[in-house]
Parts: C-alpha cells; sequence; structure tokens
C-alpha cells in the first residue's frame, strides 16, 4: 500500500512538472491536458496520506518530500485552473441590457462532427435547435458536405473544404460574406478559413476557423505544428483594426502555455475565462473531459451568451457563444499583449516548423501525414 501510494503521488508531481516545461515533445505537452484530472488525484492522494497514518507512522525525510512536492504541484494545478472559475475576474464583460443592440450581434456554433459519425440528424437537429447566425464545423469529409447542405435554404456555404482526412472544415452563414479565403499557414493539407462577416447593422467581421495538428501519443507527433499555426494565425488577426473572432478546435487546452502565447500574440480575450472551462472532449467519457474547442475575440465585443450544447454523436460537444458589438466593452476591456520574451518564444515556434517542414523529404512527409489520419 505504502509503495503504491508513495508511486502514485511520484507520478501526479512528474506530470505537474511536465506541463511546465516548455517543450514541443508530446509526452511532454500531454501533460498540458488532464489538469483537472491530475488536480483530483493530487487531492485523493494527499487525504489518503492523511487519513491513513503514513505521516505518523514513523515518515522518512523522503516521504516529506515527496508529501511536500505533492501539496506544491496541487498549489501549481490549482493556480491554473483558478482562471476558469468564478474566483478569477472575468476577460468578456457581459452585454448591458439598456445597450444591447441586436442588430450587432453574431451567434456563432463551433462543432468538431468527428468525421466517422453519421449522425446526421442529430447534428441538423441541434443546429436548429440552437438557431445560430454561423457555423464553423471541422472534420467534415463529402458526407457532411451534404448533410450540411440541407441547411442551404437558411445557411448558404460560405467556405467549404472537405476531406477524407480528419481537416476537412467548413462554414454556413446566414449573415452576408464580402471575403473567403482558404489558407495553410504550415502544412498544405491542413486548411484554415479567413471569412469577412457583415452583421446585420453593417458591420463588418473577421472570423478565422482553425483546426491544427494535435499531439499525438500514438504516432509520436509532437506539438511543432500546432503551436505555429496558433503563433501564425494570431499574429495575422492582431494587425486589423476590426472586430475579430478567432475559433475551431484547437487540439489544445485552454490553460497551456501555447494557448496563453496564442492569446498574448493575437490580444484576443477569452469568455470562458472567470466562467468556467466549458469542456467539449470527450463527450462519450465524463470522467476525461479538457476544453478543446475555443472561441477567442477582440476587445470590440461584450458576451451575450455562452453554453456547451447537448451531443451530436462526435466526440466533441459544440460549442455557442453570442457575441455583441459594444463600445462600452471595447472602453474597458484590457487584452493581454505579447512582451519582448513572448515574441521570441513566438519566433522560435514558427521557426522549429519551418525547420520540421524543410527538412523532411517527400516520402517522410507522405509517411506523417498517412500516420495522421
Amino acid at each position: 500500500m505504502r509503495f503504491v501510494l508513495d508511486f502514485a503521488a511520484l507520478v501526479l508531481v512528474s506530470a505537474t512538472v511536465l506541463s511546465e516545461i516548455r517543450s514541443t515533445a508530446w509526452w511532454v505537452r500531454m501533460c498540458d491536458f488532464p489538469r483537472i484530472q491530475i488536480a483530483a488525484g493530487i487531492g485523493v492522494a494527499a487525504t489518503v496520506y492523511l487519513v491513513s497514518g503514513r505521516l505518523e507512522d514513523g515518515p522518512t525525510v523522503a516521504t516529506w518530500l515527496l508529501f511536500g512536492a505533492l501539496v506544491a504541484a496541487g498549489v501549481v494545478q490549482a493556480w491554473r485552473m483558478a482562471t476558469y472559475t468564478p474566483l478569477h475576474p472575468k476577460q468578456t464583460v457581459r452585454v448591458q441590457g439598456p445597450l444591447a443592440d441586436p442588430d450587432r450581434r453574431v451567434r456563432l456554433m463551433v462543432t468538431n462532427v468527428l468525421m466517422e459519425n453519421r449522425d446526421g440528424e442529430r447534428w441538423l437537429r441541434t443546429v436548429r435547435e440552437a438557431d445560430p447566425d454561423v457555423i464553423a464545423a471541422v472534420e467534415t469529409d463529402a458526407w457532411w458536405a451534404q448533410t450540411a447542405a440541407q441547411l442551404a435554404d437558411e445557411y448558404p456555404p460560405a467556405a467549404e473544404v472537405p476531406q477524407d482526412a480528419t481537416y476537412g472544415m467548413l462554414v454556413r452563414s446566414r449573415l452576408p460574406l464580402s471575403s473567403a479565403e482558404v489558407r495553410h499557414l504550415v502544412a498544405p493539407e491542413v486548411p484554415s478559413l479567413f471569412l469577412t462577416m457583415q452583421l446585420q447593422s453593417g458591420e463588418e467581421v473577421q472570423v478565422v476557423v482553425l483546426h491544427p495538428r494535435p499531439p499525438r501519443p500514438d504516432i509520436q507527433q509532437d506539438s511543432t505544428l500546432r503551436d505555429a499555426e496558433l503563433v501564425l494565425a494570431g499574429r495575422s488577426v492582431s494587425r486589423h483594426a476590426r472586430p475579430v473572432i478567432v475559433c475551431g478546435d484547437l487540439n489544445d487546452v485552454a490553460w497551456s502555455q501555447t494557448t496563453a502565447l496564442f492569446q498574448k500574440v493575437s490580444g484576443l480575450l477569452d469568455p470562458r475565462v472567470g466562467r468556467g472551462t466549458f469542456s467539449t472532449f470527450h463527450a462519450d467519457h465524463w470522467w476525461l473531459r479538457y476544453p478543446l474547442d475555443h472561441v477567442f475575440h477582440s476587445e470590440h465585443f461584450a458576451l451575450v451568451e455562452l453554453r456547451r450544447l447537448p451531443s451530436v454523436g462526435s466526440d466533441h460537444f459544440p460549442i455557442l457563444v453570442e457575441l455583441e458589438l459594444s463600445a462600452p466593452a471595447e472602453a474597458i476591456q484590457d487584452p493581454v499583449r505579447a512582451d519582448a520574451e513572448d515574441r521570441e518564444d513566438a519566433d522560435d515556434a514558427v521557426e522549429q516548423a519551418a525547420e520540421l517542414t524543410a527538412h523532411e523529404s517527400p516520402e517522410e512527409h507522405r509517411e506523417r501525414v498517412e500516420k495522421d489520419q
């Protein structure tokens, strides 16, 4: 029993330490994801130490050091997670009733449909019940493009990139578009969508949809390309004076170093801060969920609504957000900006991705793409 307890504590402490290291290795970055689960494990282990008499029955110095490290790891996890609890100030203010203007709103549904999922009717029903202005879907193949076409009367296609791999995406919108562009920020097989939409008020909003490659232990894929794509997307939107929304399955959790860097580089706000994690993956396992599907926005917006939608048969829950352009909100909201160290980290992320792709042979690239299906 003592060995099992000490071993569990050592694993939990090690995972916490790894999560704080700056590295793109998959086995390091995977420790970013289960902070809630690690924190719960630390709570259980610390309780067992206290109630089992492990610290009273002649404990060694090593036992006390391990228990101290476990407590410190719990503090680190709690500090990281506190941002997504009501204890933390909110980054995005709510719309104030008398100042609300429905014509300046955009209602957005972000959904990873799971390419192999064929429960299209449930997805269509969820879309109709949520009544978004814009639908941003990822992992869409030709079948999903045809399914979304059933919404054509109300949601004309804005942009579609169906793929048999898991990086297809589409956007349908009842808001008119003035531009739509497919970009490939780091890899030709991984698209991103950059669209400019017009609200009912006539004001324009840029919407960016991303779905970068994840770190994957099964194929030992690190986070290099994901990190670079988020940095490049963040830099792109930071140069725009118009209101911006960035959304999608970022294959990263809200509290990671990479997402924090993206926010600093882009200057965007996270409406979940101070409200909750809104964990969207895995839809089938309540005990193993992370916030992988994101919506970030510029300081021009205030929040009307934010909620996780019911399951659509995918391994991800959809997420719904409604935002409103608000001059009072813009005046008081203060995005976090990148400093010199952050800019250096961003440069390093882009350079590492460039080196990875530059040194790959065509055969190595093809093998990597085939594995990442």
